[in-house]
């Protein structure tokens, strides 16, 4: 059994559309298999109920809420305002238009490495908490670092409820950490897990040889080391050392480091410019 997770962000760009008879994940009496993280429920209940009542209220900007404007943000009220009725499909398909998850290939993947990203994927989500990567959710806006009138920002929402179901599942895993910093605010990390590994892609300048972090396109870089973690079940760095990435990044052990107090290996990754 793979003693990995990897945490992952959601995408902000969502296929519409779903299956209008798939089980309700709100549902308490529905099974777990559509809804791992249930513990969470009570607080997705709370966090819709007055996201909607923001929203009928008519008080608040809108477009500051939501980040869009104009057409985007109509769609933003009317799929917010239709979660409990909504159709559903996975988390996995709802943000397959997101570059990351185009890059991890999903239905490329061979069948094993298929079941290890649904089961050892953990996303985070402004609406949901946490999901895993075939949990069935409707359409919706929100993110982790939104300021919801009444109820602050929502990753200091999540905090706790988040917290607790997350440090609880990865005890004793090598975990893939690959948040932006506005999802790990929702997480107090208590260093369960044995390990955890965070990425950073630089470009090493020919002429000059100084390192350039990699700021743009770093999406699709993560999401196809998500797919070589998943297809050779990653859990420790000494598969990486030989590896290529498709992108022609190498891991640096020199430039790379490890914290004894939080476990966290920062792996650096280079590509000769």
């Amino acid at each position: 059994m793979p003693n990995f997770t990897i945490l992952l962000p959601p995408a902000e760009g969502k296929q519409d559309g779903g299956n209008p008879f798939a089980p309700d994940m709100f549902d308490y009496r529905t099974s777990n298999t559509f809804n791992y993280f249930h513990q969470l429920n009570p607080e997705r209940r709370k966090l819709i109920d007055h996201l909607q009542s923001v929203i009928k209220g008519g008080e608040h900007d809108l477009e500051a809420l939501f980040g869009v404007k104009d057409d985007n943000l109509e769609k933003a009220i009317q799929d917010n305002l239709n979660i409990y009725k909504a159709p559903l499909i996975s988390a996995l398909d709802r943000y397959s238009p997101g570059v990351m998850y185009q890059a991890m290939d999903f239905p490329g993947l061979p069948t094993g490495a298929q079941r290890r990203l649904l089961e050892e994927g953990i996303i985070f989500s402004g609406i949901f908490g946490l999901l895993r990567p075939d949990d069935l959710i409707p359409m919706y806006k929100l993110k982790m670092d939104a300021n919801l009138p009444g109820i602050g920002k929502i990753s200091a929402f999540w905090r706790e409820g988040v917290s607790k179901a997350l440090n609880d599942t990865v005890t004793g895993r090598f975990v893939w950490n690959f948040l932006p910093g506005v999802h790990e605010d929702a997480w107090k990390n208590e260093v369960t897990y044995e390990a955890m590994v965070k990425v950073k892609f630089f470009k090493r300048i020919r002429k000059s040889g100084e390192l350039q972090a990699v700021t743009h396109g770093v999406k699709p870089l993560r999401g196809k080391l998500v797919n070589y973690i998943v297809k050779e079940t990653i859990e420790d760095l000494e598969m990486l050392l030989e590896w290529k990435h498709p992108d022609g990044y190498r891991m640096d052990e020199s430039l790379s480091s490890f914290d004894e107090d939080t476990r966290i290996h920062e792996l650096v990754m280079v590509k000769r410019g």
